[in-house]
């Protein structure tokens, strides 16, 4: 059983608290507003993500609304934006045409359910495997993701467009250095909205990416059967949902973390995740996990720290799509396009990539980072990316320790004496046996294991094999200096392998 002392609660103690910024005018309307930038961005790309799902578009909207305002509550990782995505979009695609739409929900929901199994058993504790060069590699691979995605709104659309794009970055550059009291993306989208309907200059809307519901969501109970070819059916489908949602949020999170300077809990954010899942399915949405675009409008661009941030973003889309939905309608595609621009500047680590830093970094760091990006533009799926990363820096560390291991050899009277030098495991232990002189060693052999350490079965397979080759030739060893983990694992595998 885990016990949690005063110090890791003051460690996970939200700074600041919700508390704290209800007291404070100034940071409650930061965070207010912050709230309703965060709301008109995701309008769009919950439109979008529904398109890529099969659904229609209401499906997505109910889902951001519906996550937004329950990770608020639920969520480990305050300020962190959660709603319809396009990684789950990618991967729940098939089910929605091959099956329809109840089958779809079904999904959505068994999906969050295994988010919940993954989140009580620790999953989320996983996160201290994956190198700083693979987060790097995510960051800028998204923010690539979120600039490109903004093409299709810049391709074949009438001139004015560019101007209008133009004006809404550069209101975003000069906002913050007169106030920031009010978020620039929200001054760029107004002052962008107002020249559009002050000159009725006729550019893509909102309004034109989709018809907006008018009401509120209802319960959607799926009409399947609760049968075994059910569950085969959905579980491939609801379980990469699960794990791509739960690794594109915890590794959101973790750059909040980063950005903020504070920490949070993960194993909560996982099951918040999977029950923001489930009602999701339950009201008619289609599932989601944190968004790294709306999360750095949210966090970065805007300022917010708290979950009065997160819940406003989904109570003011809802008010937004049902309630003001013809003033939404005509806000212009150029003015969301600047602000998520911006995010993708602010976004991308510059630093990575700059002459001085890639001289100073090792070559396998860089290239675990580069690898990471590329995957995940090939793929256009971010936990491709990430895993394949991982598996890269793996294989990186893996290969370089290896190298570390050294033999050395001394013969004194009748004796030789062998001494070994760092981690003996399968990638630096299967050529251990190729490192003694069986035939010219005198009678008795001393291998001084002091300086390693014994980690698997492959390396006790090794000491077995050179003592047995020892023994061939009449000869005994005799091995010294063995740490106590090492000796007990030893004395456990020892002799199993013939």
């Amino acid at each position: 059983m885990s016990v949690t002392t005063v110090d890791d609660r003051a460690r996970y103690r939200a700074n600041p608290s919700v508390l704290t910024a209800l007291k404070n005018p100034r940071m409650l309307t930061r965070e207010v507003l912050a709230g309703l930038v965060v709301g008109l961005a995701l309008i769009p790309e919950a439109i979008a993500f529904s398109v890529i799902a099969g659904v229609d578009p209401k499906v997505g909207l109910f889902s951001s609304f519906i996550m937004a305002v329950s990770i608020a509550f639920l969520g480990g990782r305050p300020a962190m934006v959660t709603a319809a995505t396009g990684a789950v979009a990618l991967v729940i695609a098939p089910v929605a045409p091959m099956y329809g739409l109840d089958y779809f929900i079904a999904t959505v929901i068994l999906a969050g359910i295994f988010q919940v199994i993954l989140g009580v058993v620790g999953v989320a504790k996983l996160m201290r495997f994956i190198p700083r060069s693979v987060m790097v590699g995510f960051v800028n691979a998204l923010a690539i993701f979120v600039f490109s995605s903004q093409f299709p709104q810049l391709i074949d659309v009438p001139w004015l467009v560019y101007p209008l794009v133009a004006l809404g970055i550069l209101v975003m550059i000069v906002m913050p250095k007169i106030t920031k009291i009010v978020p620039a993306p929200l001054v760029s989208v107004v002052i962008v909205t107002g020249v559009v309907l002050t000159f009725a200059i006729t550019v893509p809307t909102v309004g034109d990416q989709g018809e907006l519901p008018r009401s509120l969501p209802s319960l959607f109970l799926p009409d399947v059967p609760l049968t075994w070819e059910t569950f085969t059916i959905i579980a491939p489908f609801a379980l990469g949902v699960a794990v791509v949602g739960l690794l594109e949020s915890l590794l959101t999170a973790k750059l909040v973390d980063e950005i903020t300077d504070t920490h949070s809990r993960k194993s909560r954010e996982a099951w918040a995740q999977g029950v923001a899942n489930v009602l999701s399915g339950i009201f008619g949405g289609m599932g989601g996990c944190a968004v790294i675009g709306q999360t750095m409008i949210n966090v970065k661009a805007s300022g917010a720290r708290t979950r009065i941030s997160t819940f406003c973003a989904g109570i003011f889309l809802f008010l937004l799509v049902v309630v003001f939905g013809d003033f939404v309608g005509t806000i212009p595609m150029a003015a969301l396009v600047a602000v998520m621009i911006m995010v993708a500047i602010g976004a991308f680590d510059w630093h990575s990539i700059r002459p001085s830093t890639l001289k100073r970094m090792p070559k396998s760091e860089t290239f675990v980072m580069v690898a990471t990006v590329v995957l995940v533009l090939i793929t256009h799926n971010l936990a491709v990316g990430v895993v394949g990363g991982v598996l890269v820096a793996s294989v990186l560390f893996v290969r370089r320790v290896a190298h570390f291991v050294t033999v050395s050899r001394t013969v004194s009277g009748s004796v030789a004496r062998y001494v070994v030098d760092g981690e003996l495991f399968f990638a630096s232990s299967n050529d251990l046996t190729t490192l003694f002189s069986y035939s010219d060693d005198p009678s008795r052999v001393v291998i001084d294991l002091s300086g390693s350490h014994v980690w698997d079965a492959s390396t006790v397979a090794a000491l077995d094999a050179i003592e047995t080759k020892y023994a061939a030739l009449g000869k005994t060893v005799e091995i010294v200096g063995m740490n106590d983990a090492s000796e007990r694992m030893r004395g456990r595998l020892t002799g199993g392998f013939e």
